[in-house]
């Protein structure tokens, strides 16, 4: 590979034109395939077979209109005072125009809905005094029944009138019988009406009023076409003196790709750049190569919206993999190939030789990110694997441009990637750092046993601490309370929260099985009655606020509840009471109650998730040790460097979960209100951390093993090895940082958290884990440190990750860091 690479180089440098005009050609077409196919991209996601979507799936087999999205709007009166005859006239016309959009199933009159709650609180009262009415009624006659049967009795005539008067006697018992009957079905009624007191569509003070619409396709599936067609409904005409929002249900906050934030990233990266490469040239260039692969693999993603169902936050991953590592493989090139002019190695040579030596190193880095990010799709979900492989393109198209286009643009740029001083001093001495070219460096004194045992011990005491809060970790969705706090979802949601509840923002919809019945008026007699006994069991939890029996299905076998939680809907109650009604089984041998809604749903997934992490965390592990074992073959190296990504992965997460779910610095970081932690951010965090990681391993352990390699010992060879890379890899994870950084003031908490999730954990594996912990602990085990069975030995293949063979050929033995051998 590394022989391929530098011809690569070599030819690429040559015909440098060439080679860019193909790439911005490709630019050029990745634009135009954006602009011809790309489609809508999906707020939300799913995962198919949960507990939720069967729950749907069966809703829309057994009710006509039912198992579809949702969407909440939310009206206000301006002063505050109750909605106006005319207002409530123009809110119920805006609901009637919305049932007329293509994909609306129905848009409810919560005017006319409060409407017909009263009317029905109105039969019922009447229909209590009615009942009061005909009791006394049936008191009256049954005593003056009594007293007919004792004048009889007195006056010797009971046998003549006996049978006038049993009759009588029976037409009382069943007009008591009857009149028991209706005051049962009136007390199930009231007792069904004080269950739903708290589910209403109009506040007490009259001032705030829910516009529920429901969609003939589910939520994932809601076009954004439709959802922006309902909300021009309500936003296009106004109702005088009133103020409109959206729930997050409706209303989708689209990400930015570009924002200040992101720009100021780029900058702070120009400045590391510039700080070590000492040239505005230099530092320009791995940004320009990093935007035009940045630009080529975002713009070929977004151009399958049309054809797959992607999340908004899909494009925006592969835009921070592709800034961040598409800055970081230029660099790794662009330093070796100036290392070299500067001992006075030929242009083109040098070319070459940086990407078979440099860029052989960012092949098989890339090539580890590579695989972490495509075994996403391991996991089996689907929108999970799809941002797997949308960063696997950002990757691919980051490690190409390395390879070829800078070597290309090294070629135009020449020895101005220099700086005047540095190539004034090459001019003069023939090297511009005054060093030996066969490697004659100061002594190099290994660290103290003492400071090797403090370092490790201080290391591993801060990971763990960084860590706790890992333990706590909860996982959930984004809803309309982490939008900023001035979006029309926060808006909604806080709206909803005071004048209805908490929980209304995340009402459940259960349904339960019902034993049905020989005829369908016994069936439709059972259904009643066990429709009643489940409101009733449903209520009885103390997390319930309210239960509204919805309907039955016509067989008389299904009945649907709307149950309102007293909390929110990503609270720890809620959660609770989902896995409750799943494992409640009311109406015995009709199996456990179902549960759907958009709580619901997203509880599944982040269960689901949390199922595959534990799969997905032992496979990269046991990558991490095969691939640390072919690149170092040691036996140790490979077990310590993945216990140190396994400690930065934990620490990192310590970090999102004291920030994002417990509140910690949240001014700081823009954390209006805290919850759980984005449920596939664990997930996401293994694959793209552990390549990144194994990058900076090996920029760091190769330096060492080849000076152990060369003779030198095997404690000296740590301290040699360190100092090889210790300054690009503190430039590659300043810059990875700064470009994930900038993500983290996104006013989107999904890309918020993901951007600090990863800044934090390059972070944390670059200078607490390979910088302080590795080199501690290599010094520590000593020789041990390289041991390998010689059966491994033997059959394991010679990977030369750095070149050294290539060096041997075209250098006559000598690297640009001393002796290397074939």
């Amino acid at each position: 590979m590394a022989e391929f690479l530098y011809r690569l180089g070599r030819a690429c440098a040559t015909r440098a034109k060439t080679v860019i005009a193909v790439w911005l050609a490709l630019l050029v077409a990745s634009s135009t395939a954006f602009f011809l196919f790309s489609g809508e991209l999906e707020d939300s996601f799913s995962i198919p077979g949960t507990p939720t979507d069967e729950v749907n799936q069966r809703l829309s087999e057994k009710f006509d209109g039912m198992g579809g999205g949702a969407g909440t709007v939310v009206y206000q009166t301006e002063d505050g005072e109750p909605f106006t005859e005319e207002q409530k006239e123009a809110i119920a016309d805006r609901a009637e125009q919305t049932t007329e959009v293509s994909g609306v199933e129905d848009a409810v009159d919560p005017f006319a809905t409060e409407q017909d709650r009263a009317d029905r609180q109105q039969e019922m009262e009447e229909g209590r005094e009615e009942l009061e009415e005909g009791l006394e009624e049936l008191e009256a006659g049954q005593e003056e029944l009594d007293q007919g049967r004792a004048q009889a009795e007195a006056a010797g005539m009971l046998d003549q009138s006996e049978d006038q008067l049993d009759a009588q006697q029976a037409e009382i018992d069943r007009n008591r019988e009857e009149i028991e009957a209706q005051e049962e079905q009136l007390d199930r009624g009231e007792a069904l009406f004080e269950m739903a007191s708290e589910i209403g569509t109009v506040s007490e003070d009259g001032a705030t009023a829910l516009v529920n619409i429901s969609f003939t396709d589910a939520q994932e599936e809601v076009s954004q076409e439709t959802r922006d067609t309902v909300m021009g409904v309500f936003e296009s005409d106004p109702v005088p003196g009133t103020e409109v929002e959206f729930g997050n249900d409706l209303a989708m906050s689209m990400p930015s790709l570009v924002s200040t934030a992101e720009v100021i990233g780029l900058i702070v990266a120009g400045v590391v750049l510039v700080v070590m490469l000492g040239t505005l040239i230099g530092a320009g260039l791995p940004i320009l190569t990093a935007l035009v692969g940045v630009g080529i693999a975002t713009l070929t993603a977004m151009s399958l919206s049309d054809v797959l169902q992607m999340a908004s936050v899909t494009p925006i991953l592969g835009l921070m993999l592709g800034l961040a590592v598409g800055i970081d493989y230029a660099l790794f090139i662009v330093h070796r190939h100036r290392r070299q002019l500067k001992q006075s190695t030929e242009l083109q040579e040098s070319i070459g030789l940086a990407n078979g030596t440099a860029g052989n190193a960012v092949v098989f880095a890339g090539t580890t990110v590579l695989i972490a990010l495509l075994g996403l799709n391991i996991t089996g979900i689907g929108f999970l694997g799809l941002m797997g492989s949308v960063g696997a393109i950002a990757i691919t198209v980051a490690v190409l441009i390395a390879v070829t286009l800078v070597p290309a643009l090294l070629s135009l740029v020449g020895t101005r990637i220099l700086s005047r001083r540095e190539r004034s001093r090459l001019a003069e001495n023939g090297e511009s750092n005054g060093k030996h070219r066969h490697g004659d460096e100061d002594e190099v004194r290994p660290m103290s046993t003492g400071r090797a045992l403090l370092r490790s011990a201080v290391a591993v005491l801060a990971l763990g601490i960084v860590a706790v809060p890992a333990l706590d970790l909860r996982l959930g969705m984004p809803d309309g309370a982490s939008e900023p706090s001035d979006s029309t979802q926060y808006q909604a949601y806080t709206a909803i929260e005071e004048n209805f509840g908490e929980g209304m923002n995340g009402p459940l919809l259960v349904t339960a099985d019902l034993s049905g019945g020989p005829t369908d008026e016994a069936a439709e007699a059972t259904a009643e009655e066990e429709q009643f006994q489940v409101a009733e069991e449903l209520y009885s939890r103390d997390a319930v606020a309210g239960v509204a029996p919805i309907g039955i299905s016509d067989d008389q076998t299904l009945a649907i509840f709307q149950v309102v939680p007293e909390d929110g809907p990503s609270s720890e109650s809620t959660e609770e009471l989902v896995h409750t009604f799943r494992d409640l089984e009311v109406i015995e041998g009709t199996g456990p109650l179902g549960v759907a809604g958009m709580a619901s749903g997203n509880i599944d997934i982040s269960e689901t998730l949390s199922d595959a992490l534990p799969a997905y965390l032992a496979v990269v592990v046991g990558l991490s040790l095969v691939i640390l074992l072919l690149v170092f073959r040691s036996v140790f190296v490979p077990v310590v460097a993945t216990l140190g990504f396994i400690l930065s992965y934990f620490a990192a997460l310590g970090g999102v979960v004291a920030i994002y779910q417990w509140g910690w610095l949240s001014a700081v970081f823009g954390v209006d209100n805290p919850g759980p932690v984005l449920n596939f951010l664990p997930t996401l965090l293994v694959g793209i951390l552990f390549g990144l990681a194994m990058d900076y391993m090996l920029f760091i352990g190769t330096g060492m093993r080849e000076a152990y390699a060369h003779g030198t010992p095997a404690r000296s060879a740590v301290v040699r090895g360190f100092r090889a890379g210790r300054s690009v890899v503190t430039a590659a994870a300043i810059i990875m940082g700064s470009v994930f950084g900038g993500f983290i003031f996104s006013e989107t908490i999904m890309i918020s958290s993901i951007g600090f999730a990863l800044a934090f954990g390059v972070l944390i594996d670059a200078f607490v884990v390979r910088m302080l912990l590795i080199p501690a602990l290599m010094h520590l085990a000593g020789d041990g440190a390289w041991w390998l069975p010689k059966w491994l030995d033997r059959i394991l293949p010679d990977i030369d990750v750095e070149g050294s063979a290539l060096e041997a050929r075209h250098l006559g033995g000598e690297s640009p860091e001393g002796p290397v051998s074939a």
